[in-house]
């Protein structure tokens, strides 16, 4: 796909101004992306620091990505506290999994794009 110009890879906390590497950052225990969106929860780092306007702002980027290059498709990694579809982690920083979407991938959603995970995707290629 790569190849054939059919995928045009991005990274929401990237595009929201958070460096690479970064230090760990989880959605307020008991959240999700959606209670972000809405103001109900923040993401958080180990450290206690703020960091949910880049994550917010990394989810918008990522929809004007989508909506500009007219795609059909988004692929995101799962468990992450942007891209979680299913899974994200627990807020704890315990390493614990629950289920749960994370911000980039709410905000595509609400706003009608097919999103799956790395996961779904590539077990239904195989």
């Amino acid at each position: 796909m790569l190849e054939r110009g059919e995928v045009v890879p991005a990274c929401p906390e990237q595009l929201g101004g958070l460096p690479t590497p970064r230090p760990p950052a989880e959605i307020q225990p008991g959240c999700n992306g959606f209670a972000v969106l809405e103001g109900k929860a923040r993401v958080l780092r180990q450290s206690g620091e703020d960091v949910t306007e880049a994550f917010i702002r990394g989810a918008q980027e990522m929809l004007k990505l989508a909506q500009a290059f007219r795609a059909e498709l988004v692929i995101l990694k799962e468990r992450s506290p942007s891209c979680g579809v299913h899974t994200i982690h627990d807020g704890n920083f315990c390493g614990r999994l629950v289920s749960g979407t994370g911000i980039a991938a709410a905000l595509l959603k609400r706003h009608g794009l097919q999103v799956l995970s790395d996961e779904q995707y590539f077990k239904d290629v195989r």
